[in-house]
């Protein structure tokens, strides 16, 4: 297949049901008996069949979808999809009664990450990430989001956006990558989180940005990580190159992490379990999306909802997501990820579904670019062989992928 060619022809999807997300459309989107137009791997038209401008109807390739739901192809906005190792071991450990600090002291925990990913190279991190990269592939995604955040050291963070950067030339997919040094404090800077910043956080920012290597700039504001002044001066040194923020808060404990986020404009504020109704108002004001991430939740046995309703009354838009990492969230299915987010944080039909295409796009600052079908955006889409979107949240373990479509190029299952 001659990819650049394929791209630049023109396809035509017609008899679809549509889930469009737009907003202006009504929940979901939906238009019965749709049509989608591409032209050079954009969306050209996506509206009611009938109304299909006569223009747009000779097409190099016309597919008939009998039928089929299609909603954009879906969106992973917070994975730490690149790393070495796993944490199988310990999760054995921790049924057979072991502690996370009796782990913890035997070398365990992010400790056994951080050195398992700085062991490996460039080329083996890739490796590593691509079979969980095709399983999320392979549910419709065409998007995903990866952080670095297990080097703790410059050399070790770079060659996990580098690696970042290489899957998407490996697979049909757009990768967004955020630069997550303020993930931990290395043994070596215990106890000296300011040095940490200054040796190696800003630094290996700084390194990255040239490189081209970094989307966005994440942190985790916790007790056990980064204080909110800490987190402010890594925020200030993303803005000085121009780079947009988010930051994982609130997820232990409320340090005002999702106020600080806001107060720079952050695209999200992720986790949220301890959100109070202060720092809703201030992501809805600054546009900052709430990112709920089910899986940690559930692998922790958390107790802690995240307030969905305070979220909802203070309009605050919801994405979810994967957190697909080795320790607190070794996830990689957004189709179970929406199924989660319906039974455990009682989110809606519309929530779960928007939460992993239009306000994905916008917690990743994408959404001029993808998350929603209409003419000008990517055609990213996913057709589905279901009779009602309800189903994509309701099933466990099934997966209804008919086609995936990215960049225009149609991709089998």
């Amino acid at each position: 297949m001659n990819r650049n060619a394929e791209m630049d022809d023109s396809s035509l999807w017609r008899n679809a049901r549509l889930a469009t997300l737009r907003e202006d459309l009504g929940p979901l989107g939906i238009i019965e008996k749709g049509a989608v137009a591409v032209r050079g791997g954009r969306i050209v038209y996506a509206g009611a069949e009938d109304d299909l401008p006569s223009d747009l109807s000779p097409a190099d390739q016309v597919i008939d979808c009998e039928g089929r739901w299609m909603t954009p192809a879906l969106i992973d906005c917070h994975t730490h999809l690149v790393h070495g190792g796993n944490r199988a071991r310990e999760f054995q450990l921790r049924l057979e009664g072991a502690t996370y600090e009796e782990i913890a002291r035997a070398g365990g925990g992010i400790v056994s990450t951080v050195k398992a990913t700085n062991a490996l190279s460039v080329e083996e991190l890739v490796a590593a990430a691509l079979p969980r990269l095709d399983a999320l592939l392979l549910e419709g995604v065409s998007t995903v989001e990866v952080k670095s955040g297990y080097g703790l050291n410059i050399d070790a963070e770079l060659k996990m956006l580098r690696a970042a950067r290489q899957l998407e030339r490996l697979r049909p997919v757009r990768i967004v990558t955020s630069y997550l040094a303020a993930h931990a404090t290395p043994p070596e800077y215990k106890g000296r989180n300011a040095d940490y910043i200054d040796d190696v956080v800003l630094p290996g920012l700084s390194q990255a940005h040239a490189e081209g290597l970094v989307d966005a700039v994440d942190g985790f504001c916790e007790g056990i990580a980064f204080s909110p002044a800490e987190m402010a001066r890594v925020f200030d040194g993303a803005r000085a190159i121009g780079l947009p923020v988010k930051l994982h808060a609130e997820q232990l404990s409320n340090l005002g992490g999702a106020k600080l986020a806001a107060s720079y404009g952050a695209l999200s504020a992720d986790h949220l379990e301890y959100l109070d109704a202060d720092g809703a108002a201030a992501m809805a004001k600054a546009g900052t999306v709430a990112v709920l991430l089910p899986g940690a939740f559930y692998t922790l046995r958390e107790t802690q909802l995240p307030p969905v309703e305070t979220l909802r009354t203070a309009g605050t838009r919801i994405a979810v997501a994967t957190d697909c990492n080795p320790g607190t969230s070794p996830l990689t299915s957004l189709l179970l990820t929406m199924n989660m987010s319906a039974t455990l944080f009682r989110l809606t039909l519309e929530e779960c579904l928007a939460g992993v295409t239009r306000e994905a796009a916008r917690a990743l600052g994408i959404l001029q670019e993808t998350g929603t079908l209409e003419a000008g955006k990517s055609a990213d889409l996913a057709l589905w062989n279901i009779e009602a979107p309800a189903e994509l949240i309701y099933r466990i373990g099934l997966n209804p992928l008919s086609e995936r479509v990215f960049k225009g190029e149609r991709i089998a299952r």
